[in-house]
Formats: structure tokens, sequence, C-alpha cells
């Protein structure tokens, strides 16, 4: 799939979907799945964009078509079903 060149305005998805397992601010033992972000903005964007602070995990994914679709509520069910499918 073609990746996007922006993330999706007012979607948040990367950031309440997936969990992650390593220390981040705001959330010092990591981030359990469905949590929305502590570093998520109100307008739905990740203030650790482009931060050294930001987790490896996050800096990894990339909006695409695939896992983004045509809407938020898309992007929220997607990642939600690779997160129970990646789940030890």
């Amino acid at each position: 799939m073609s990746p996007l060149h922006d993330c999706r305005p007012q979607c948040g998805a990367c950031c309440i979907a997936p969990s992650i397992n390593t220390p981040i601010p705001g959330h010092p033992e990591g981030k359990p799945a469905g949590e929305r972000c502590a570093n998520l903005t109100e307008d739905l964007r990740c203030r650790l964009w482009g931060q050294p602070e930001r987790p490896r995990f996050c800096a990894g994914l990339t909006p695409a078509a695939e896992m983004c679709g045509s809407d938020r509520r898309y992007a929220l069910a997607w990642l939600s079903a690779l997160e129970r499918a990646t789940r030890p």
C-alpha cells in the first residue's frame, strides 16, 4: 500500500490502540492497549513527534492506506486487531 504523506487530522488511532512496552513520558511503565497516550494533544496529534523521547515503536509506524483506511474508526479497528493478533 502506498504511504500517506501525513497523519489524518483528528485521528490519533496510533496513540490509542497499540500497547507500548517501554517507558515514555507520562507512562513510566509503558502504555496499555486501548488507553489514550498521555502525549496525545487535544487535537489528536503526538506531542513527542520528532523528539528523541518518542518510542521506537511509535517512530516505526508510518501512515499507510492499509493501516489508516478511510477514517479514524477503521484505523482504530485495524490497529486493535493487530494488537490482539500479536499479543504474546
